[in-house]
């Protein structure tokens, strides 16, 4: 037919339709001949590296396959590599211990500027980045003008969280981390920033192997 599409068929009846128009000489120069079962239909094209034919897909990426089986494209090599590969877990190994990561619960008396918004997001934001962490987003309310405030740090590590109450200049942060991170980098920003001389600290630590 005029204007048609250079197609191969196959034995079992399915088309396979070519990118680019061949010529039979090439093709066979190149392959040695066409593979047993396949027919021609339409204008061939030339300069075809001949490795099979090119199924028509339904969906817009195509694979390349071998009479013998697909090749893998750099995507779906890439994609298989990962999904063999060992998942990392972060867990934190240290003086023969496995666990998950260090929580502190940390107890802030005396303190100032509790009921100051913006005061304790960059009291959050310096005490992240002390401790070798990646902040993905701060949540913080605050209650009333002159109310308390809470609020969390969402880390790639975890998280560090705070409930403030003004009226009694008192403070209840926990810092969770896992990986590398060190939490205990992050009491100094906390004293310096929000003003207090006495601190309760308290460590766990989470997911403690067996």
């Amino acid at each position: 037919m005029p204007g048609a599409r250079p197609a191969l068929k196959v034995g079992t009846g399915v088309t396979f339709f070519l990118a680019i128009p061949p010529r039979i000489p090439e093709i066979t120069r190149r392959t040695g001949g066409l593979p047993r079962g396949f027919t021609w239909e339409g204008e061939l094209a030339t300069n075809v590296s001949f490795l099979g034919p090119v199924a028509r897909a339904k969906s817009k990426k195509t694979e390349a396959k071998r009479l013998d089986g697909p090749i893998a494209t750099s995507s779906h090599t890439t994609a298989l590599a990962e999904s063999h590969a060992p998942t990392k877990d972060y867990f934190v190994e240290r003086n023969g211990l496995r666990f998950a990561g260090t929580h502190l619960l940390i107890d802030l008396w005396r303190a100032r500027g509790l009921d100051d918004l913006e005061l304790v997001e960059r009291a959050l934001r310096e005490a992240v980045a002390a401790c070798g962490a990646t902040l993905l987003n701060i949540y913080l309310h605050h209650f009333s003008p002159n109310g308390g405030i809470s609020g969390v740090a969402v880390l790639a590590e975890s998280h560090i969280s705070i409930h403030t109450w003004p009226e009694r200049e008192f403070a209840a942060i926990d810092i969770f981390m896992c990986g590398t991170c060190d939490p205990y980098q992050a009491i100094p920003v906390l004293r310096r920033m929000l003003g207090t001389d006495s601190i309760q600290l308290n460590e766990q630590r989470r997911g403690l192997m067996p």
